[in-house]
């Protein structure tokens, strides 16, 4: 047993008598525990999936990759990566995260990928530059979320996921470099020439474009021919 009465396997009181540096590790928020014993420490990868955190638990320095799936955070601050510049990835997905700090993730300046699918989402939080995955399918986000310019300046950003969310139009300014586009069960309504192509420019193609699926929205797309003008396949979804 622990001083706070929880109990402790055998496995886990042998690795609080052999490695003292775990104990270096400030505690988190949510528990007693230092984060390498509440969650699993390897080799710059922080694994802290289906423990029912409640707050991101401070990470050891020169973290690499953060899991967090499937625990109750609702609120990302600020301060969660201030001194962790290392990130690569961070997976949040199938949380409750409703409010997201501004410059949370700004200064991340290696973070590539980043999930937060399944939370409550209204907005988009500002992304760091060199993202080149985002997932946030299955959100509540609608269109006045999304800044005009948010994907504008990602441009290493490949793969964009926004389906099952209130988008009512597609997000303005997308990159080109993006090969994938999710925006399936949305309520857009609307398409506009300069979309995906630029109206003023016939010869213009989106060479990297590999897929756009739109499916599960209200809008009929084959009277929006002009608005794929420039793209070598036509967007999933309903034509008639």
């Amino acid at each position: 047993l622990t001083k706070d009465g929880t109990n402790v396997s055998l496995d886990t009181s042998l690795m609080l008598q052999s490695d003292d540096s775990q104990l270096d590790v400030p505690p988190t928020k949510d528990t007693n525990l230092p984060t390498c014993l509440l969650c699993v420490c390897l080799s710059g990868s922080v694994y802290c999936e289906e423990i029912d955190i409640e707050a991101v638990p401070p990470l050891p320095k020169e973290t690499a990759y953060l899991y967090a799936r499937f625990n109750k955070i609702k609120r990302i601050a600020a301060s969660d990566f201030a001194d962790i510049p290392t990130l690569r990835r961070i997976d949040f997905s199938g949380n409750r995260i409703e409010e997201i700090e501004d410059g949370a993730f700004s200064k991340l300046l290696l973070l590539e990928e980043l999930s937060l699918a399944e939370n409550r989402l209204v907005k988009l939080p500002v992304l760091p530059p060199k993202l080149t995955t985002f997932n946030a399918n299955q959100n509540r986000i609608k269109s006045r979320g999304i800044k005009a310019n948010a994907f504008k300046k990602l441009t290493n950003l490949a793969y964009l996921y926004l389906g099952h969310n209130a988008l009512e139009s597609v997000p303005l300014n997308l990159p080109e470099s993006l090969r994938i586009l999710h925006l399936q069960y949305n309520n857009i309504t609307t398409i506009t020439d300069d979309t995906f192509c630029k109206s003023n420019n016939t010869r213009y193609i989106r060479t990297r474009m590999d897929e756009i699926r739109m499916e599960g929205n209200p809008i009929v797309l084959a009277k929006h021919v002009n608005a794929f003008s420039c793209l070598r396949m036509l967007p999933v979804g309903t034509y008639y």
